[in-house]
């Protein structure tokens, strides 16, 4: 998986680019929380629950289907109007979305249950460049963290950084 910063930076992006209006602090702060939300899975460790099973790490909260329902309940708790609502559960889902996805282009782990509850299969995809980060904070502060963020800063934070940037650039240019 990318490191908290890396999902972070996607969700970010996210808002600033697609969703401007709302990328303030509460909306940041909720699109951050649905971009990381999916790990809280590696909770289940605790419990005994093996990283294979589908209520193991990176299993259901990795689905498609837990992004869009997190997305709308913290839209629904987030904003008061119901435009606002369904801007900011779209962006919020798109958010949680980006998580799994983000994790099929790491270089480790078993997977993402991208279609769960339609398929229990882990996916991939074909390219995968960025370094997987360690699970827990002694871990990432190392050498192995630090080369996580500067996969990440090269194969997320570049390419949000170009695509907030021409998402402004189109929005100026439309006045």
């Amino acid at each position: 998986m990318p490191s908290m910063f890396g999902h972070v930076i996607a969700s970010t992006a996210l808002g600033y680019a697609f969703f401007p209006r709302y990328a303030r602090g509460r909306g940041l702060l909720l699109a951050a929380a649905c971009a990381i939300a999916p790990d809280t899975d590696v909770l289940a460790f605790s419990f005994g629950v093996p990283y294979e099973s589908v209520w193991g790490h990176r299993g259901w909260t990795h689905s498609l289907l837990f992004a869009g329902l997190l997305g709308c309940a913290f839209g629904l708790l987030g904003f008061k109007s119901p435009m606002d609502r369904g801007w900011a559960a779209l962006w919020f889902s798109l958010s949680a979305a980006s998580h799994p996805l983000l994790d099929m282009l790491t270089t480790g782990g078993l997977g993402c249950a991208l279609w769960w509850p339609f398929s229990d299969e882990r996916l991939f995809f074909p390219v995968r460049v960025i370094r997987v980060s360690p699970i827990g904070v002694q871990e990432f502060i190392s050498a192995w963290g630090l080369r996580v963020l500067l996969s990440e800063g090269f194969w997320i934070g570049l390419p949000s950084a170009v695509l907030v940037s021409v998402c402004w650039w189109l929005r100026q240019n439309e006045k």
